[in-house]
């Protein structure tokens, strides 16, 4: 029943992961949440660890592109100083946002991964639309008033996975 929730990964923060991994597992473009993903969902300045991983993967030929719920306008705030593309209004959980960004990069659904803080939205929306998924814990401890509501829930569901799911485990690296 909760199976459409279950992350493929779950990797403590996104900047653990590396190219190498992704390439280990076939993964050529990230897909990523923006708010307590990328950056704390109130400060939208991000930090010097987000710099080093964005320029890791632009070294590696990683495409990265922000697939966001938030406006264009909020979301172009933080890319357009990092460089970044992205897909506004995705629609999660449902696959529109997902789906939109693979249609314009052109790249097979087996090459990518969406990396979200969100059972309820990323996860979901990559297992609709048949991309494999990172959960990654959020980067800060607090979430606006939207994500509160979806975390109550989430810990359910996350508590049923973890038990039906001995895998389902926080991790350092994409395993």
């Amino acid at each position: 029943m909760f199976l459409k929730y279950k992350p493929t990964w779950m990797v403590t923060s996104i900047y653990k992961i590396t190219p190498e991994q992704l390439k280990s597992v076939g993964i050529k473009v990230v897909l990523t949440d923006l708010d307590n993903t990328l950056i704390a969902w109130d400060h939208s300045d991000g930090t010097n660890e987000l710099q080093v991983w964005l320029e890791q993967m632009k070294q590696a030929d990683i495409p990265v592109v922000v697939v966001s719920n938030n406006s264009a306008e909020r979301i172009s705030r933080v890319t357009d100083r990092l460089g970044l593309s992205y897909v506004a209004r995705a629609l999660k959980p449902f696959s529109f946002g997902i789906n939109k960004a693979c249609d314009q990069l052109d790249v097979d659904k087996k090459e990518v991964v969406m990396v979200g803080d969100q059972l309820m939205t990323d996860i979901k929306a990559a297992n609709s639309a048949g991309v494999r998924s990172i959960l990654v814990k959020p980067v800060v401890d607090t979430d606006g008033w939207k994500t509160r509501f979806n975390r109550f829930f989430e810990r359910r569901v996350m508590k049923y996975l973890q038990r039906k799911y001995s895998e389902m485990k926080w991790q350092g690296e994409i395993k």
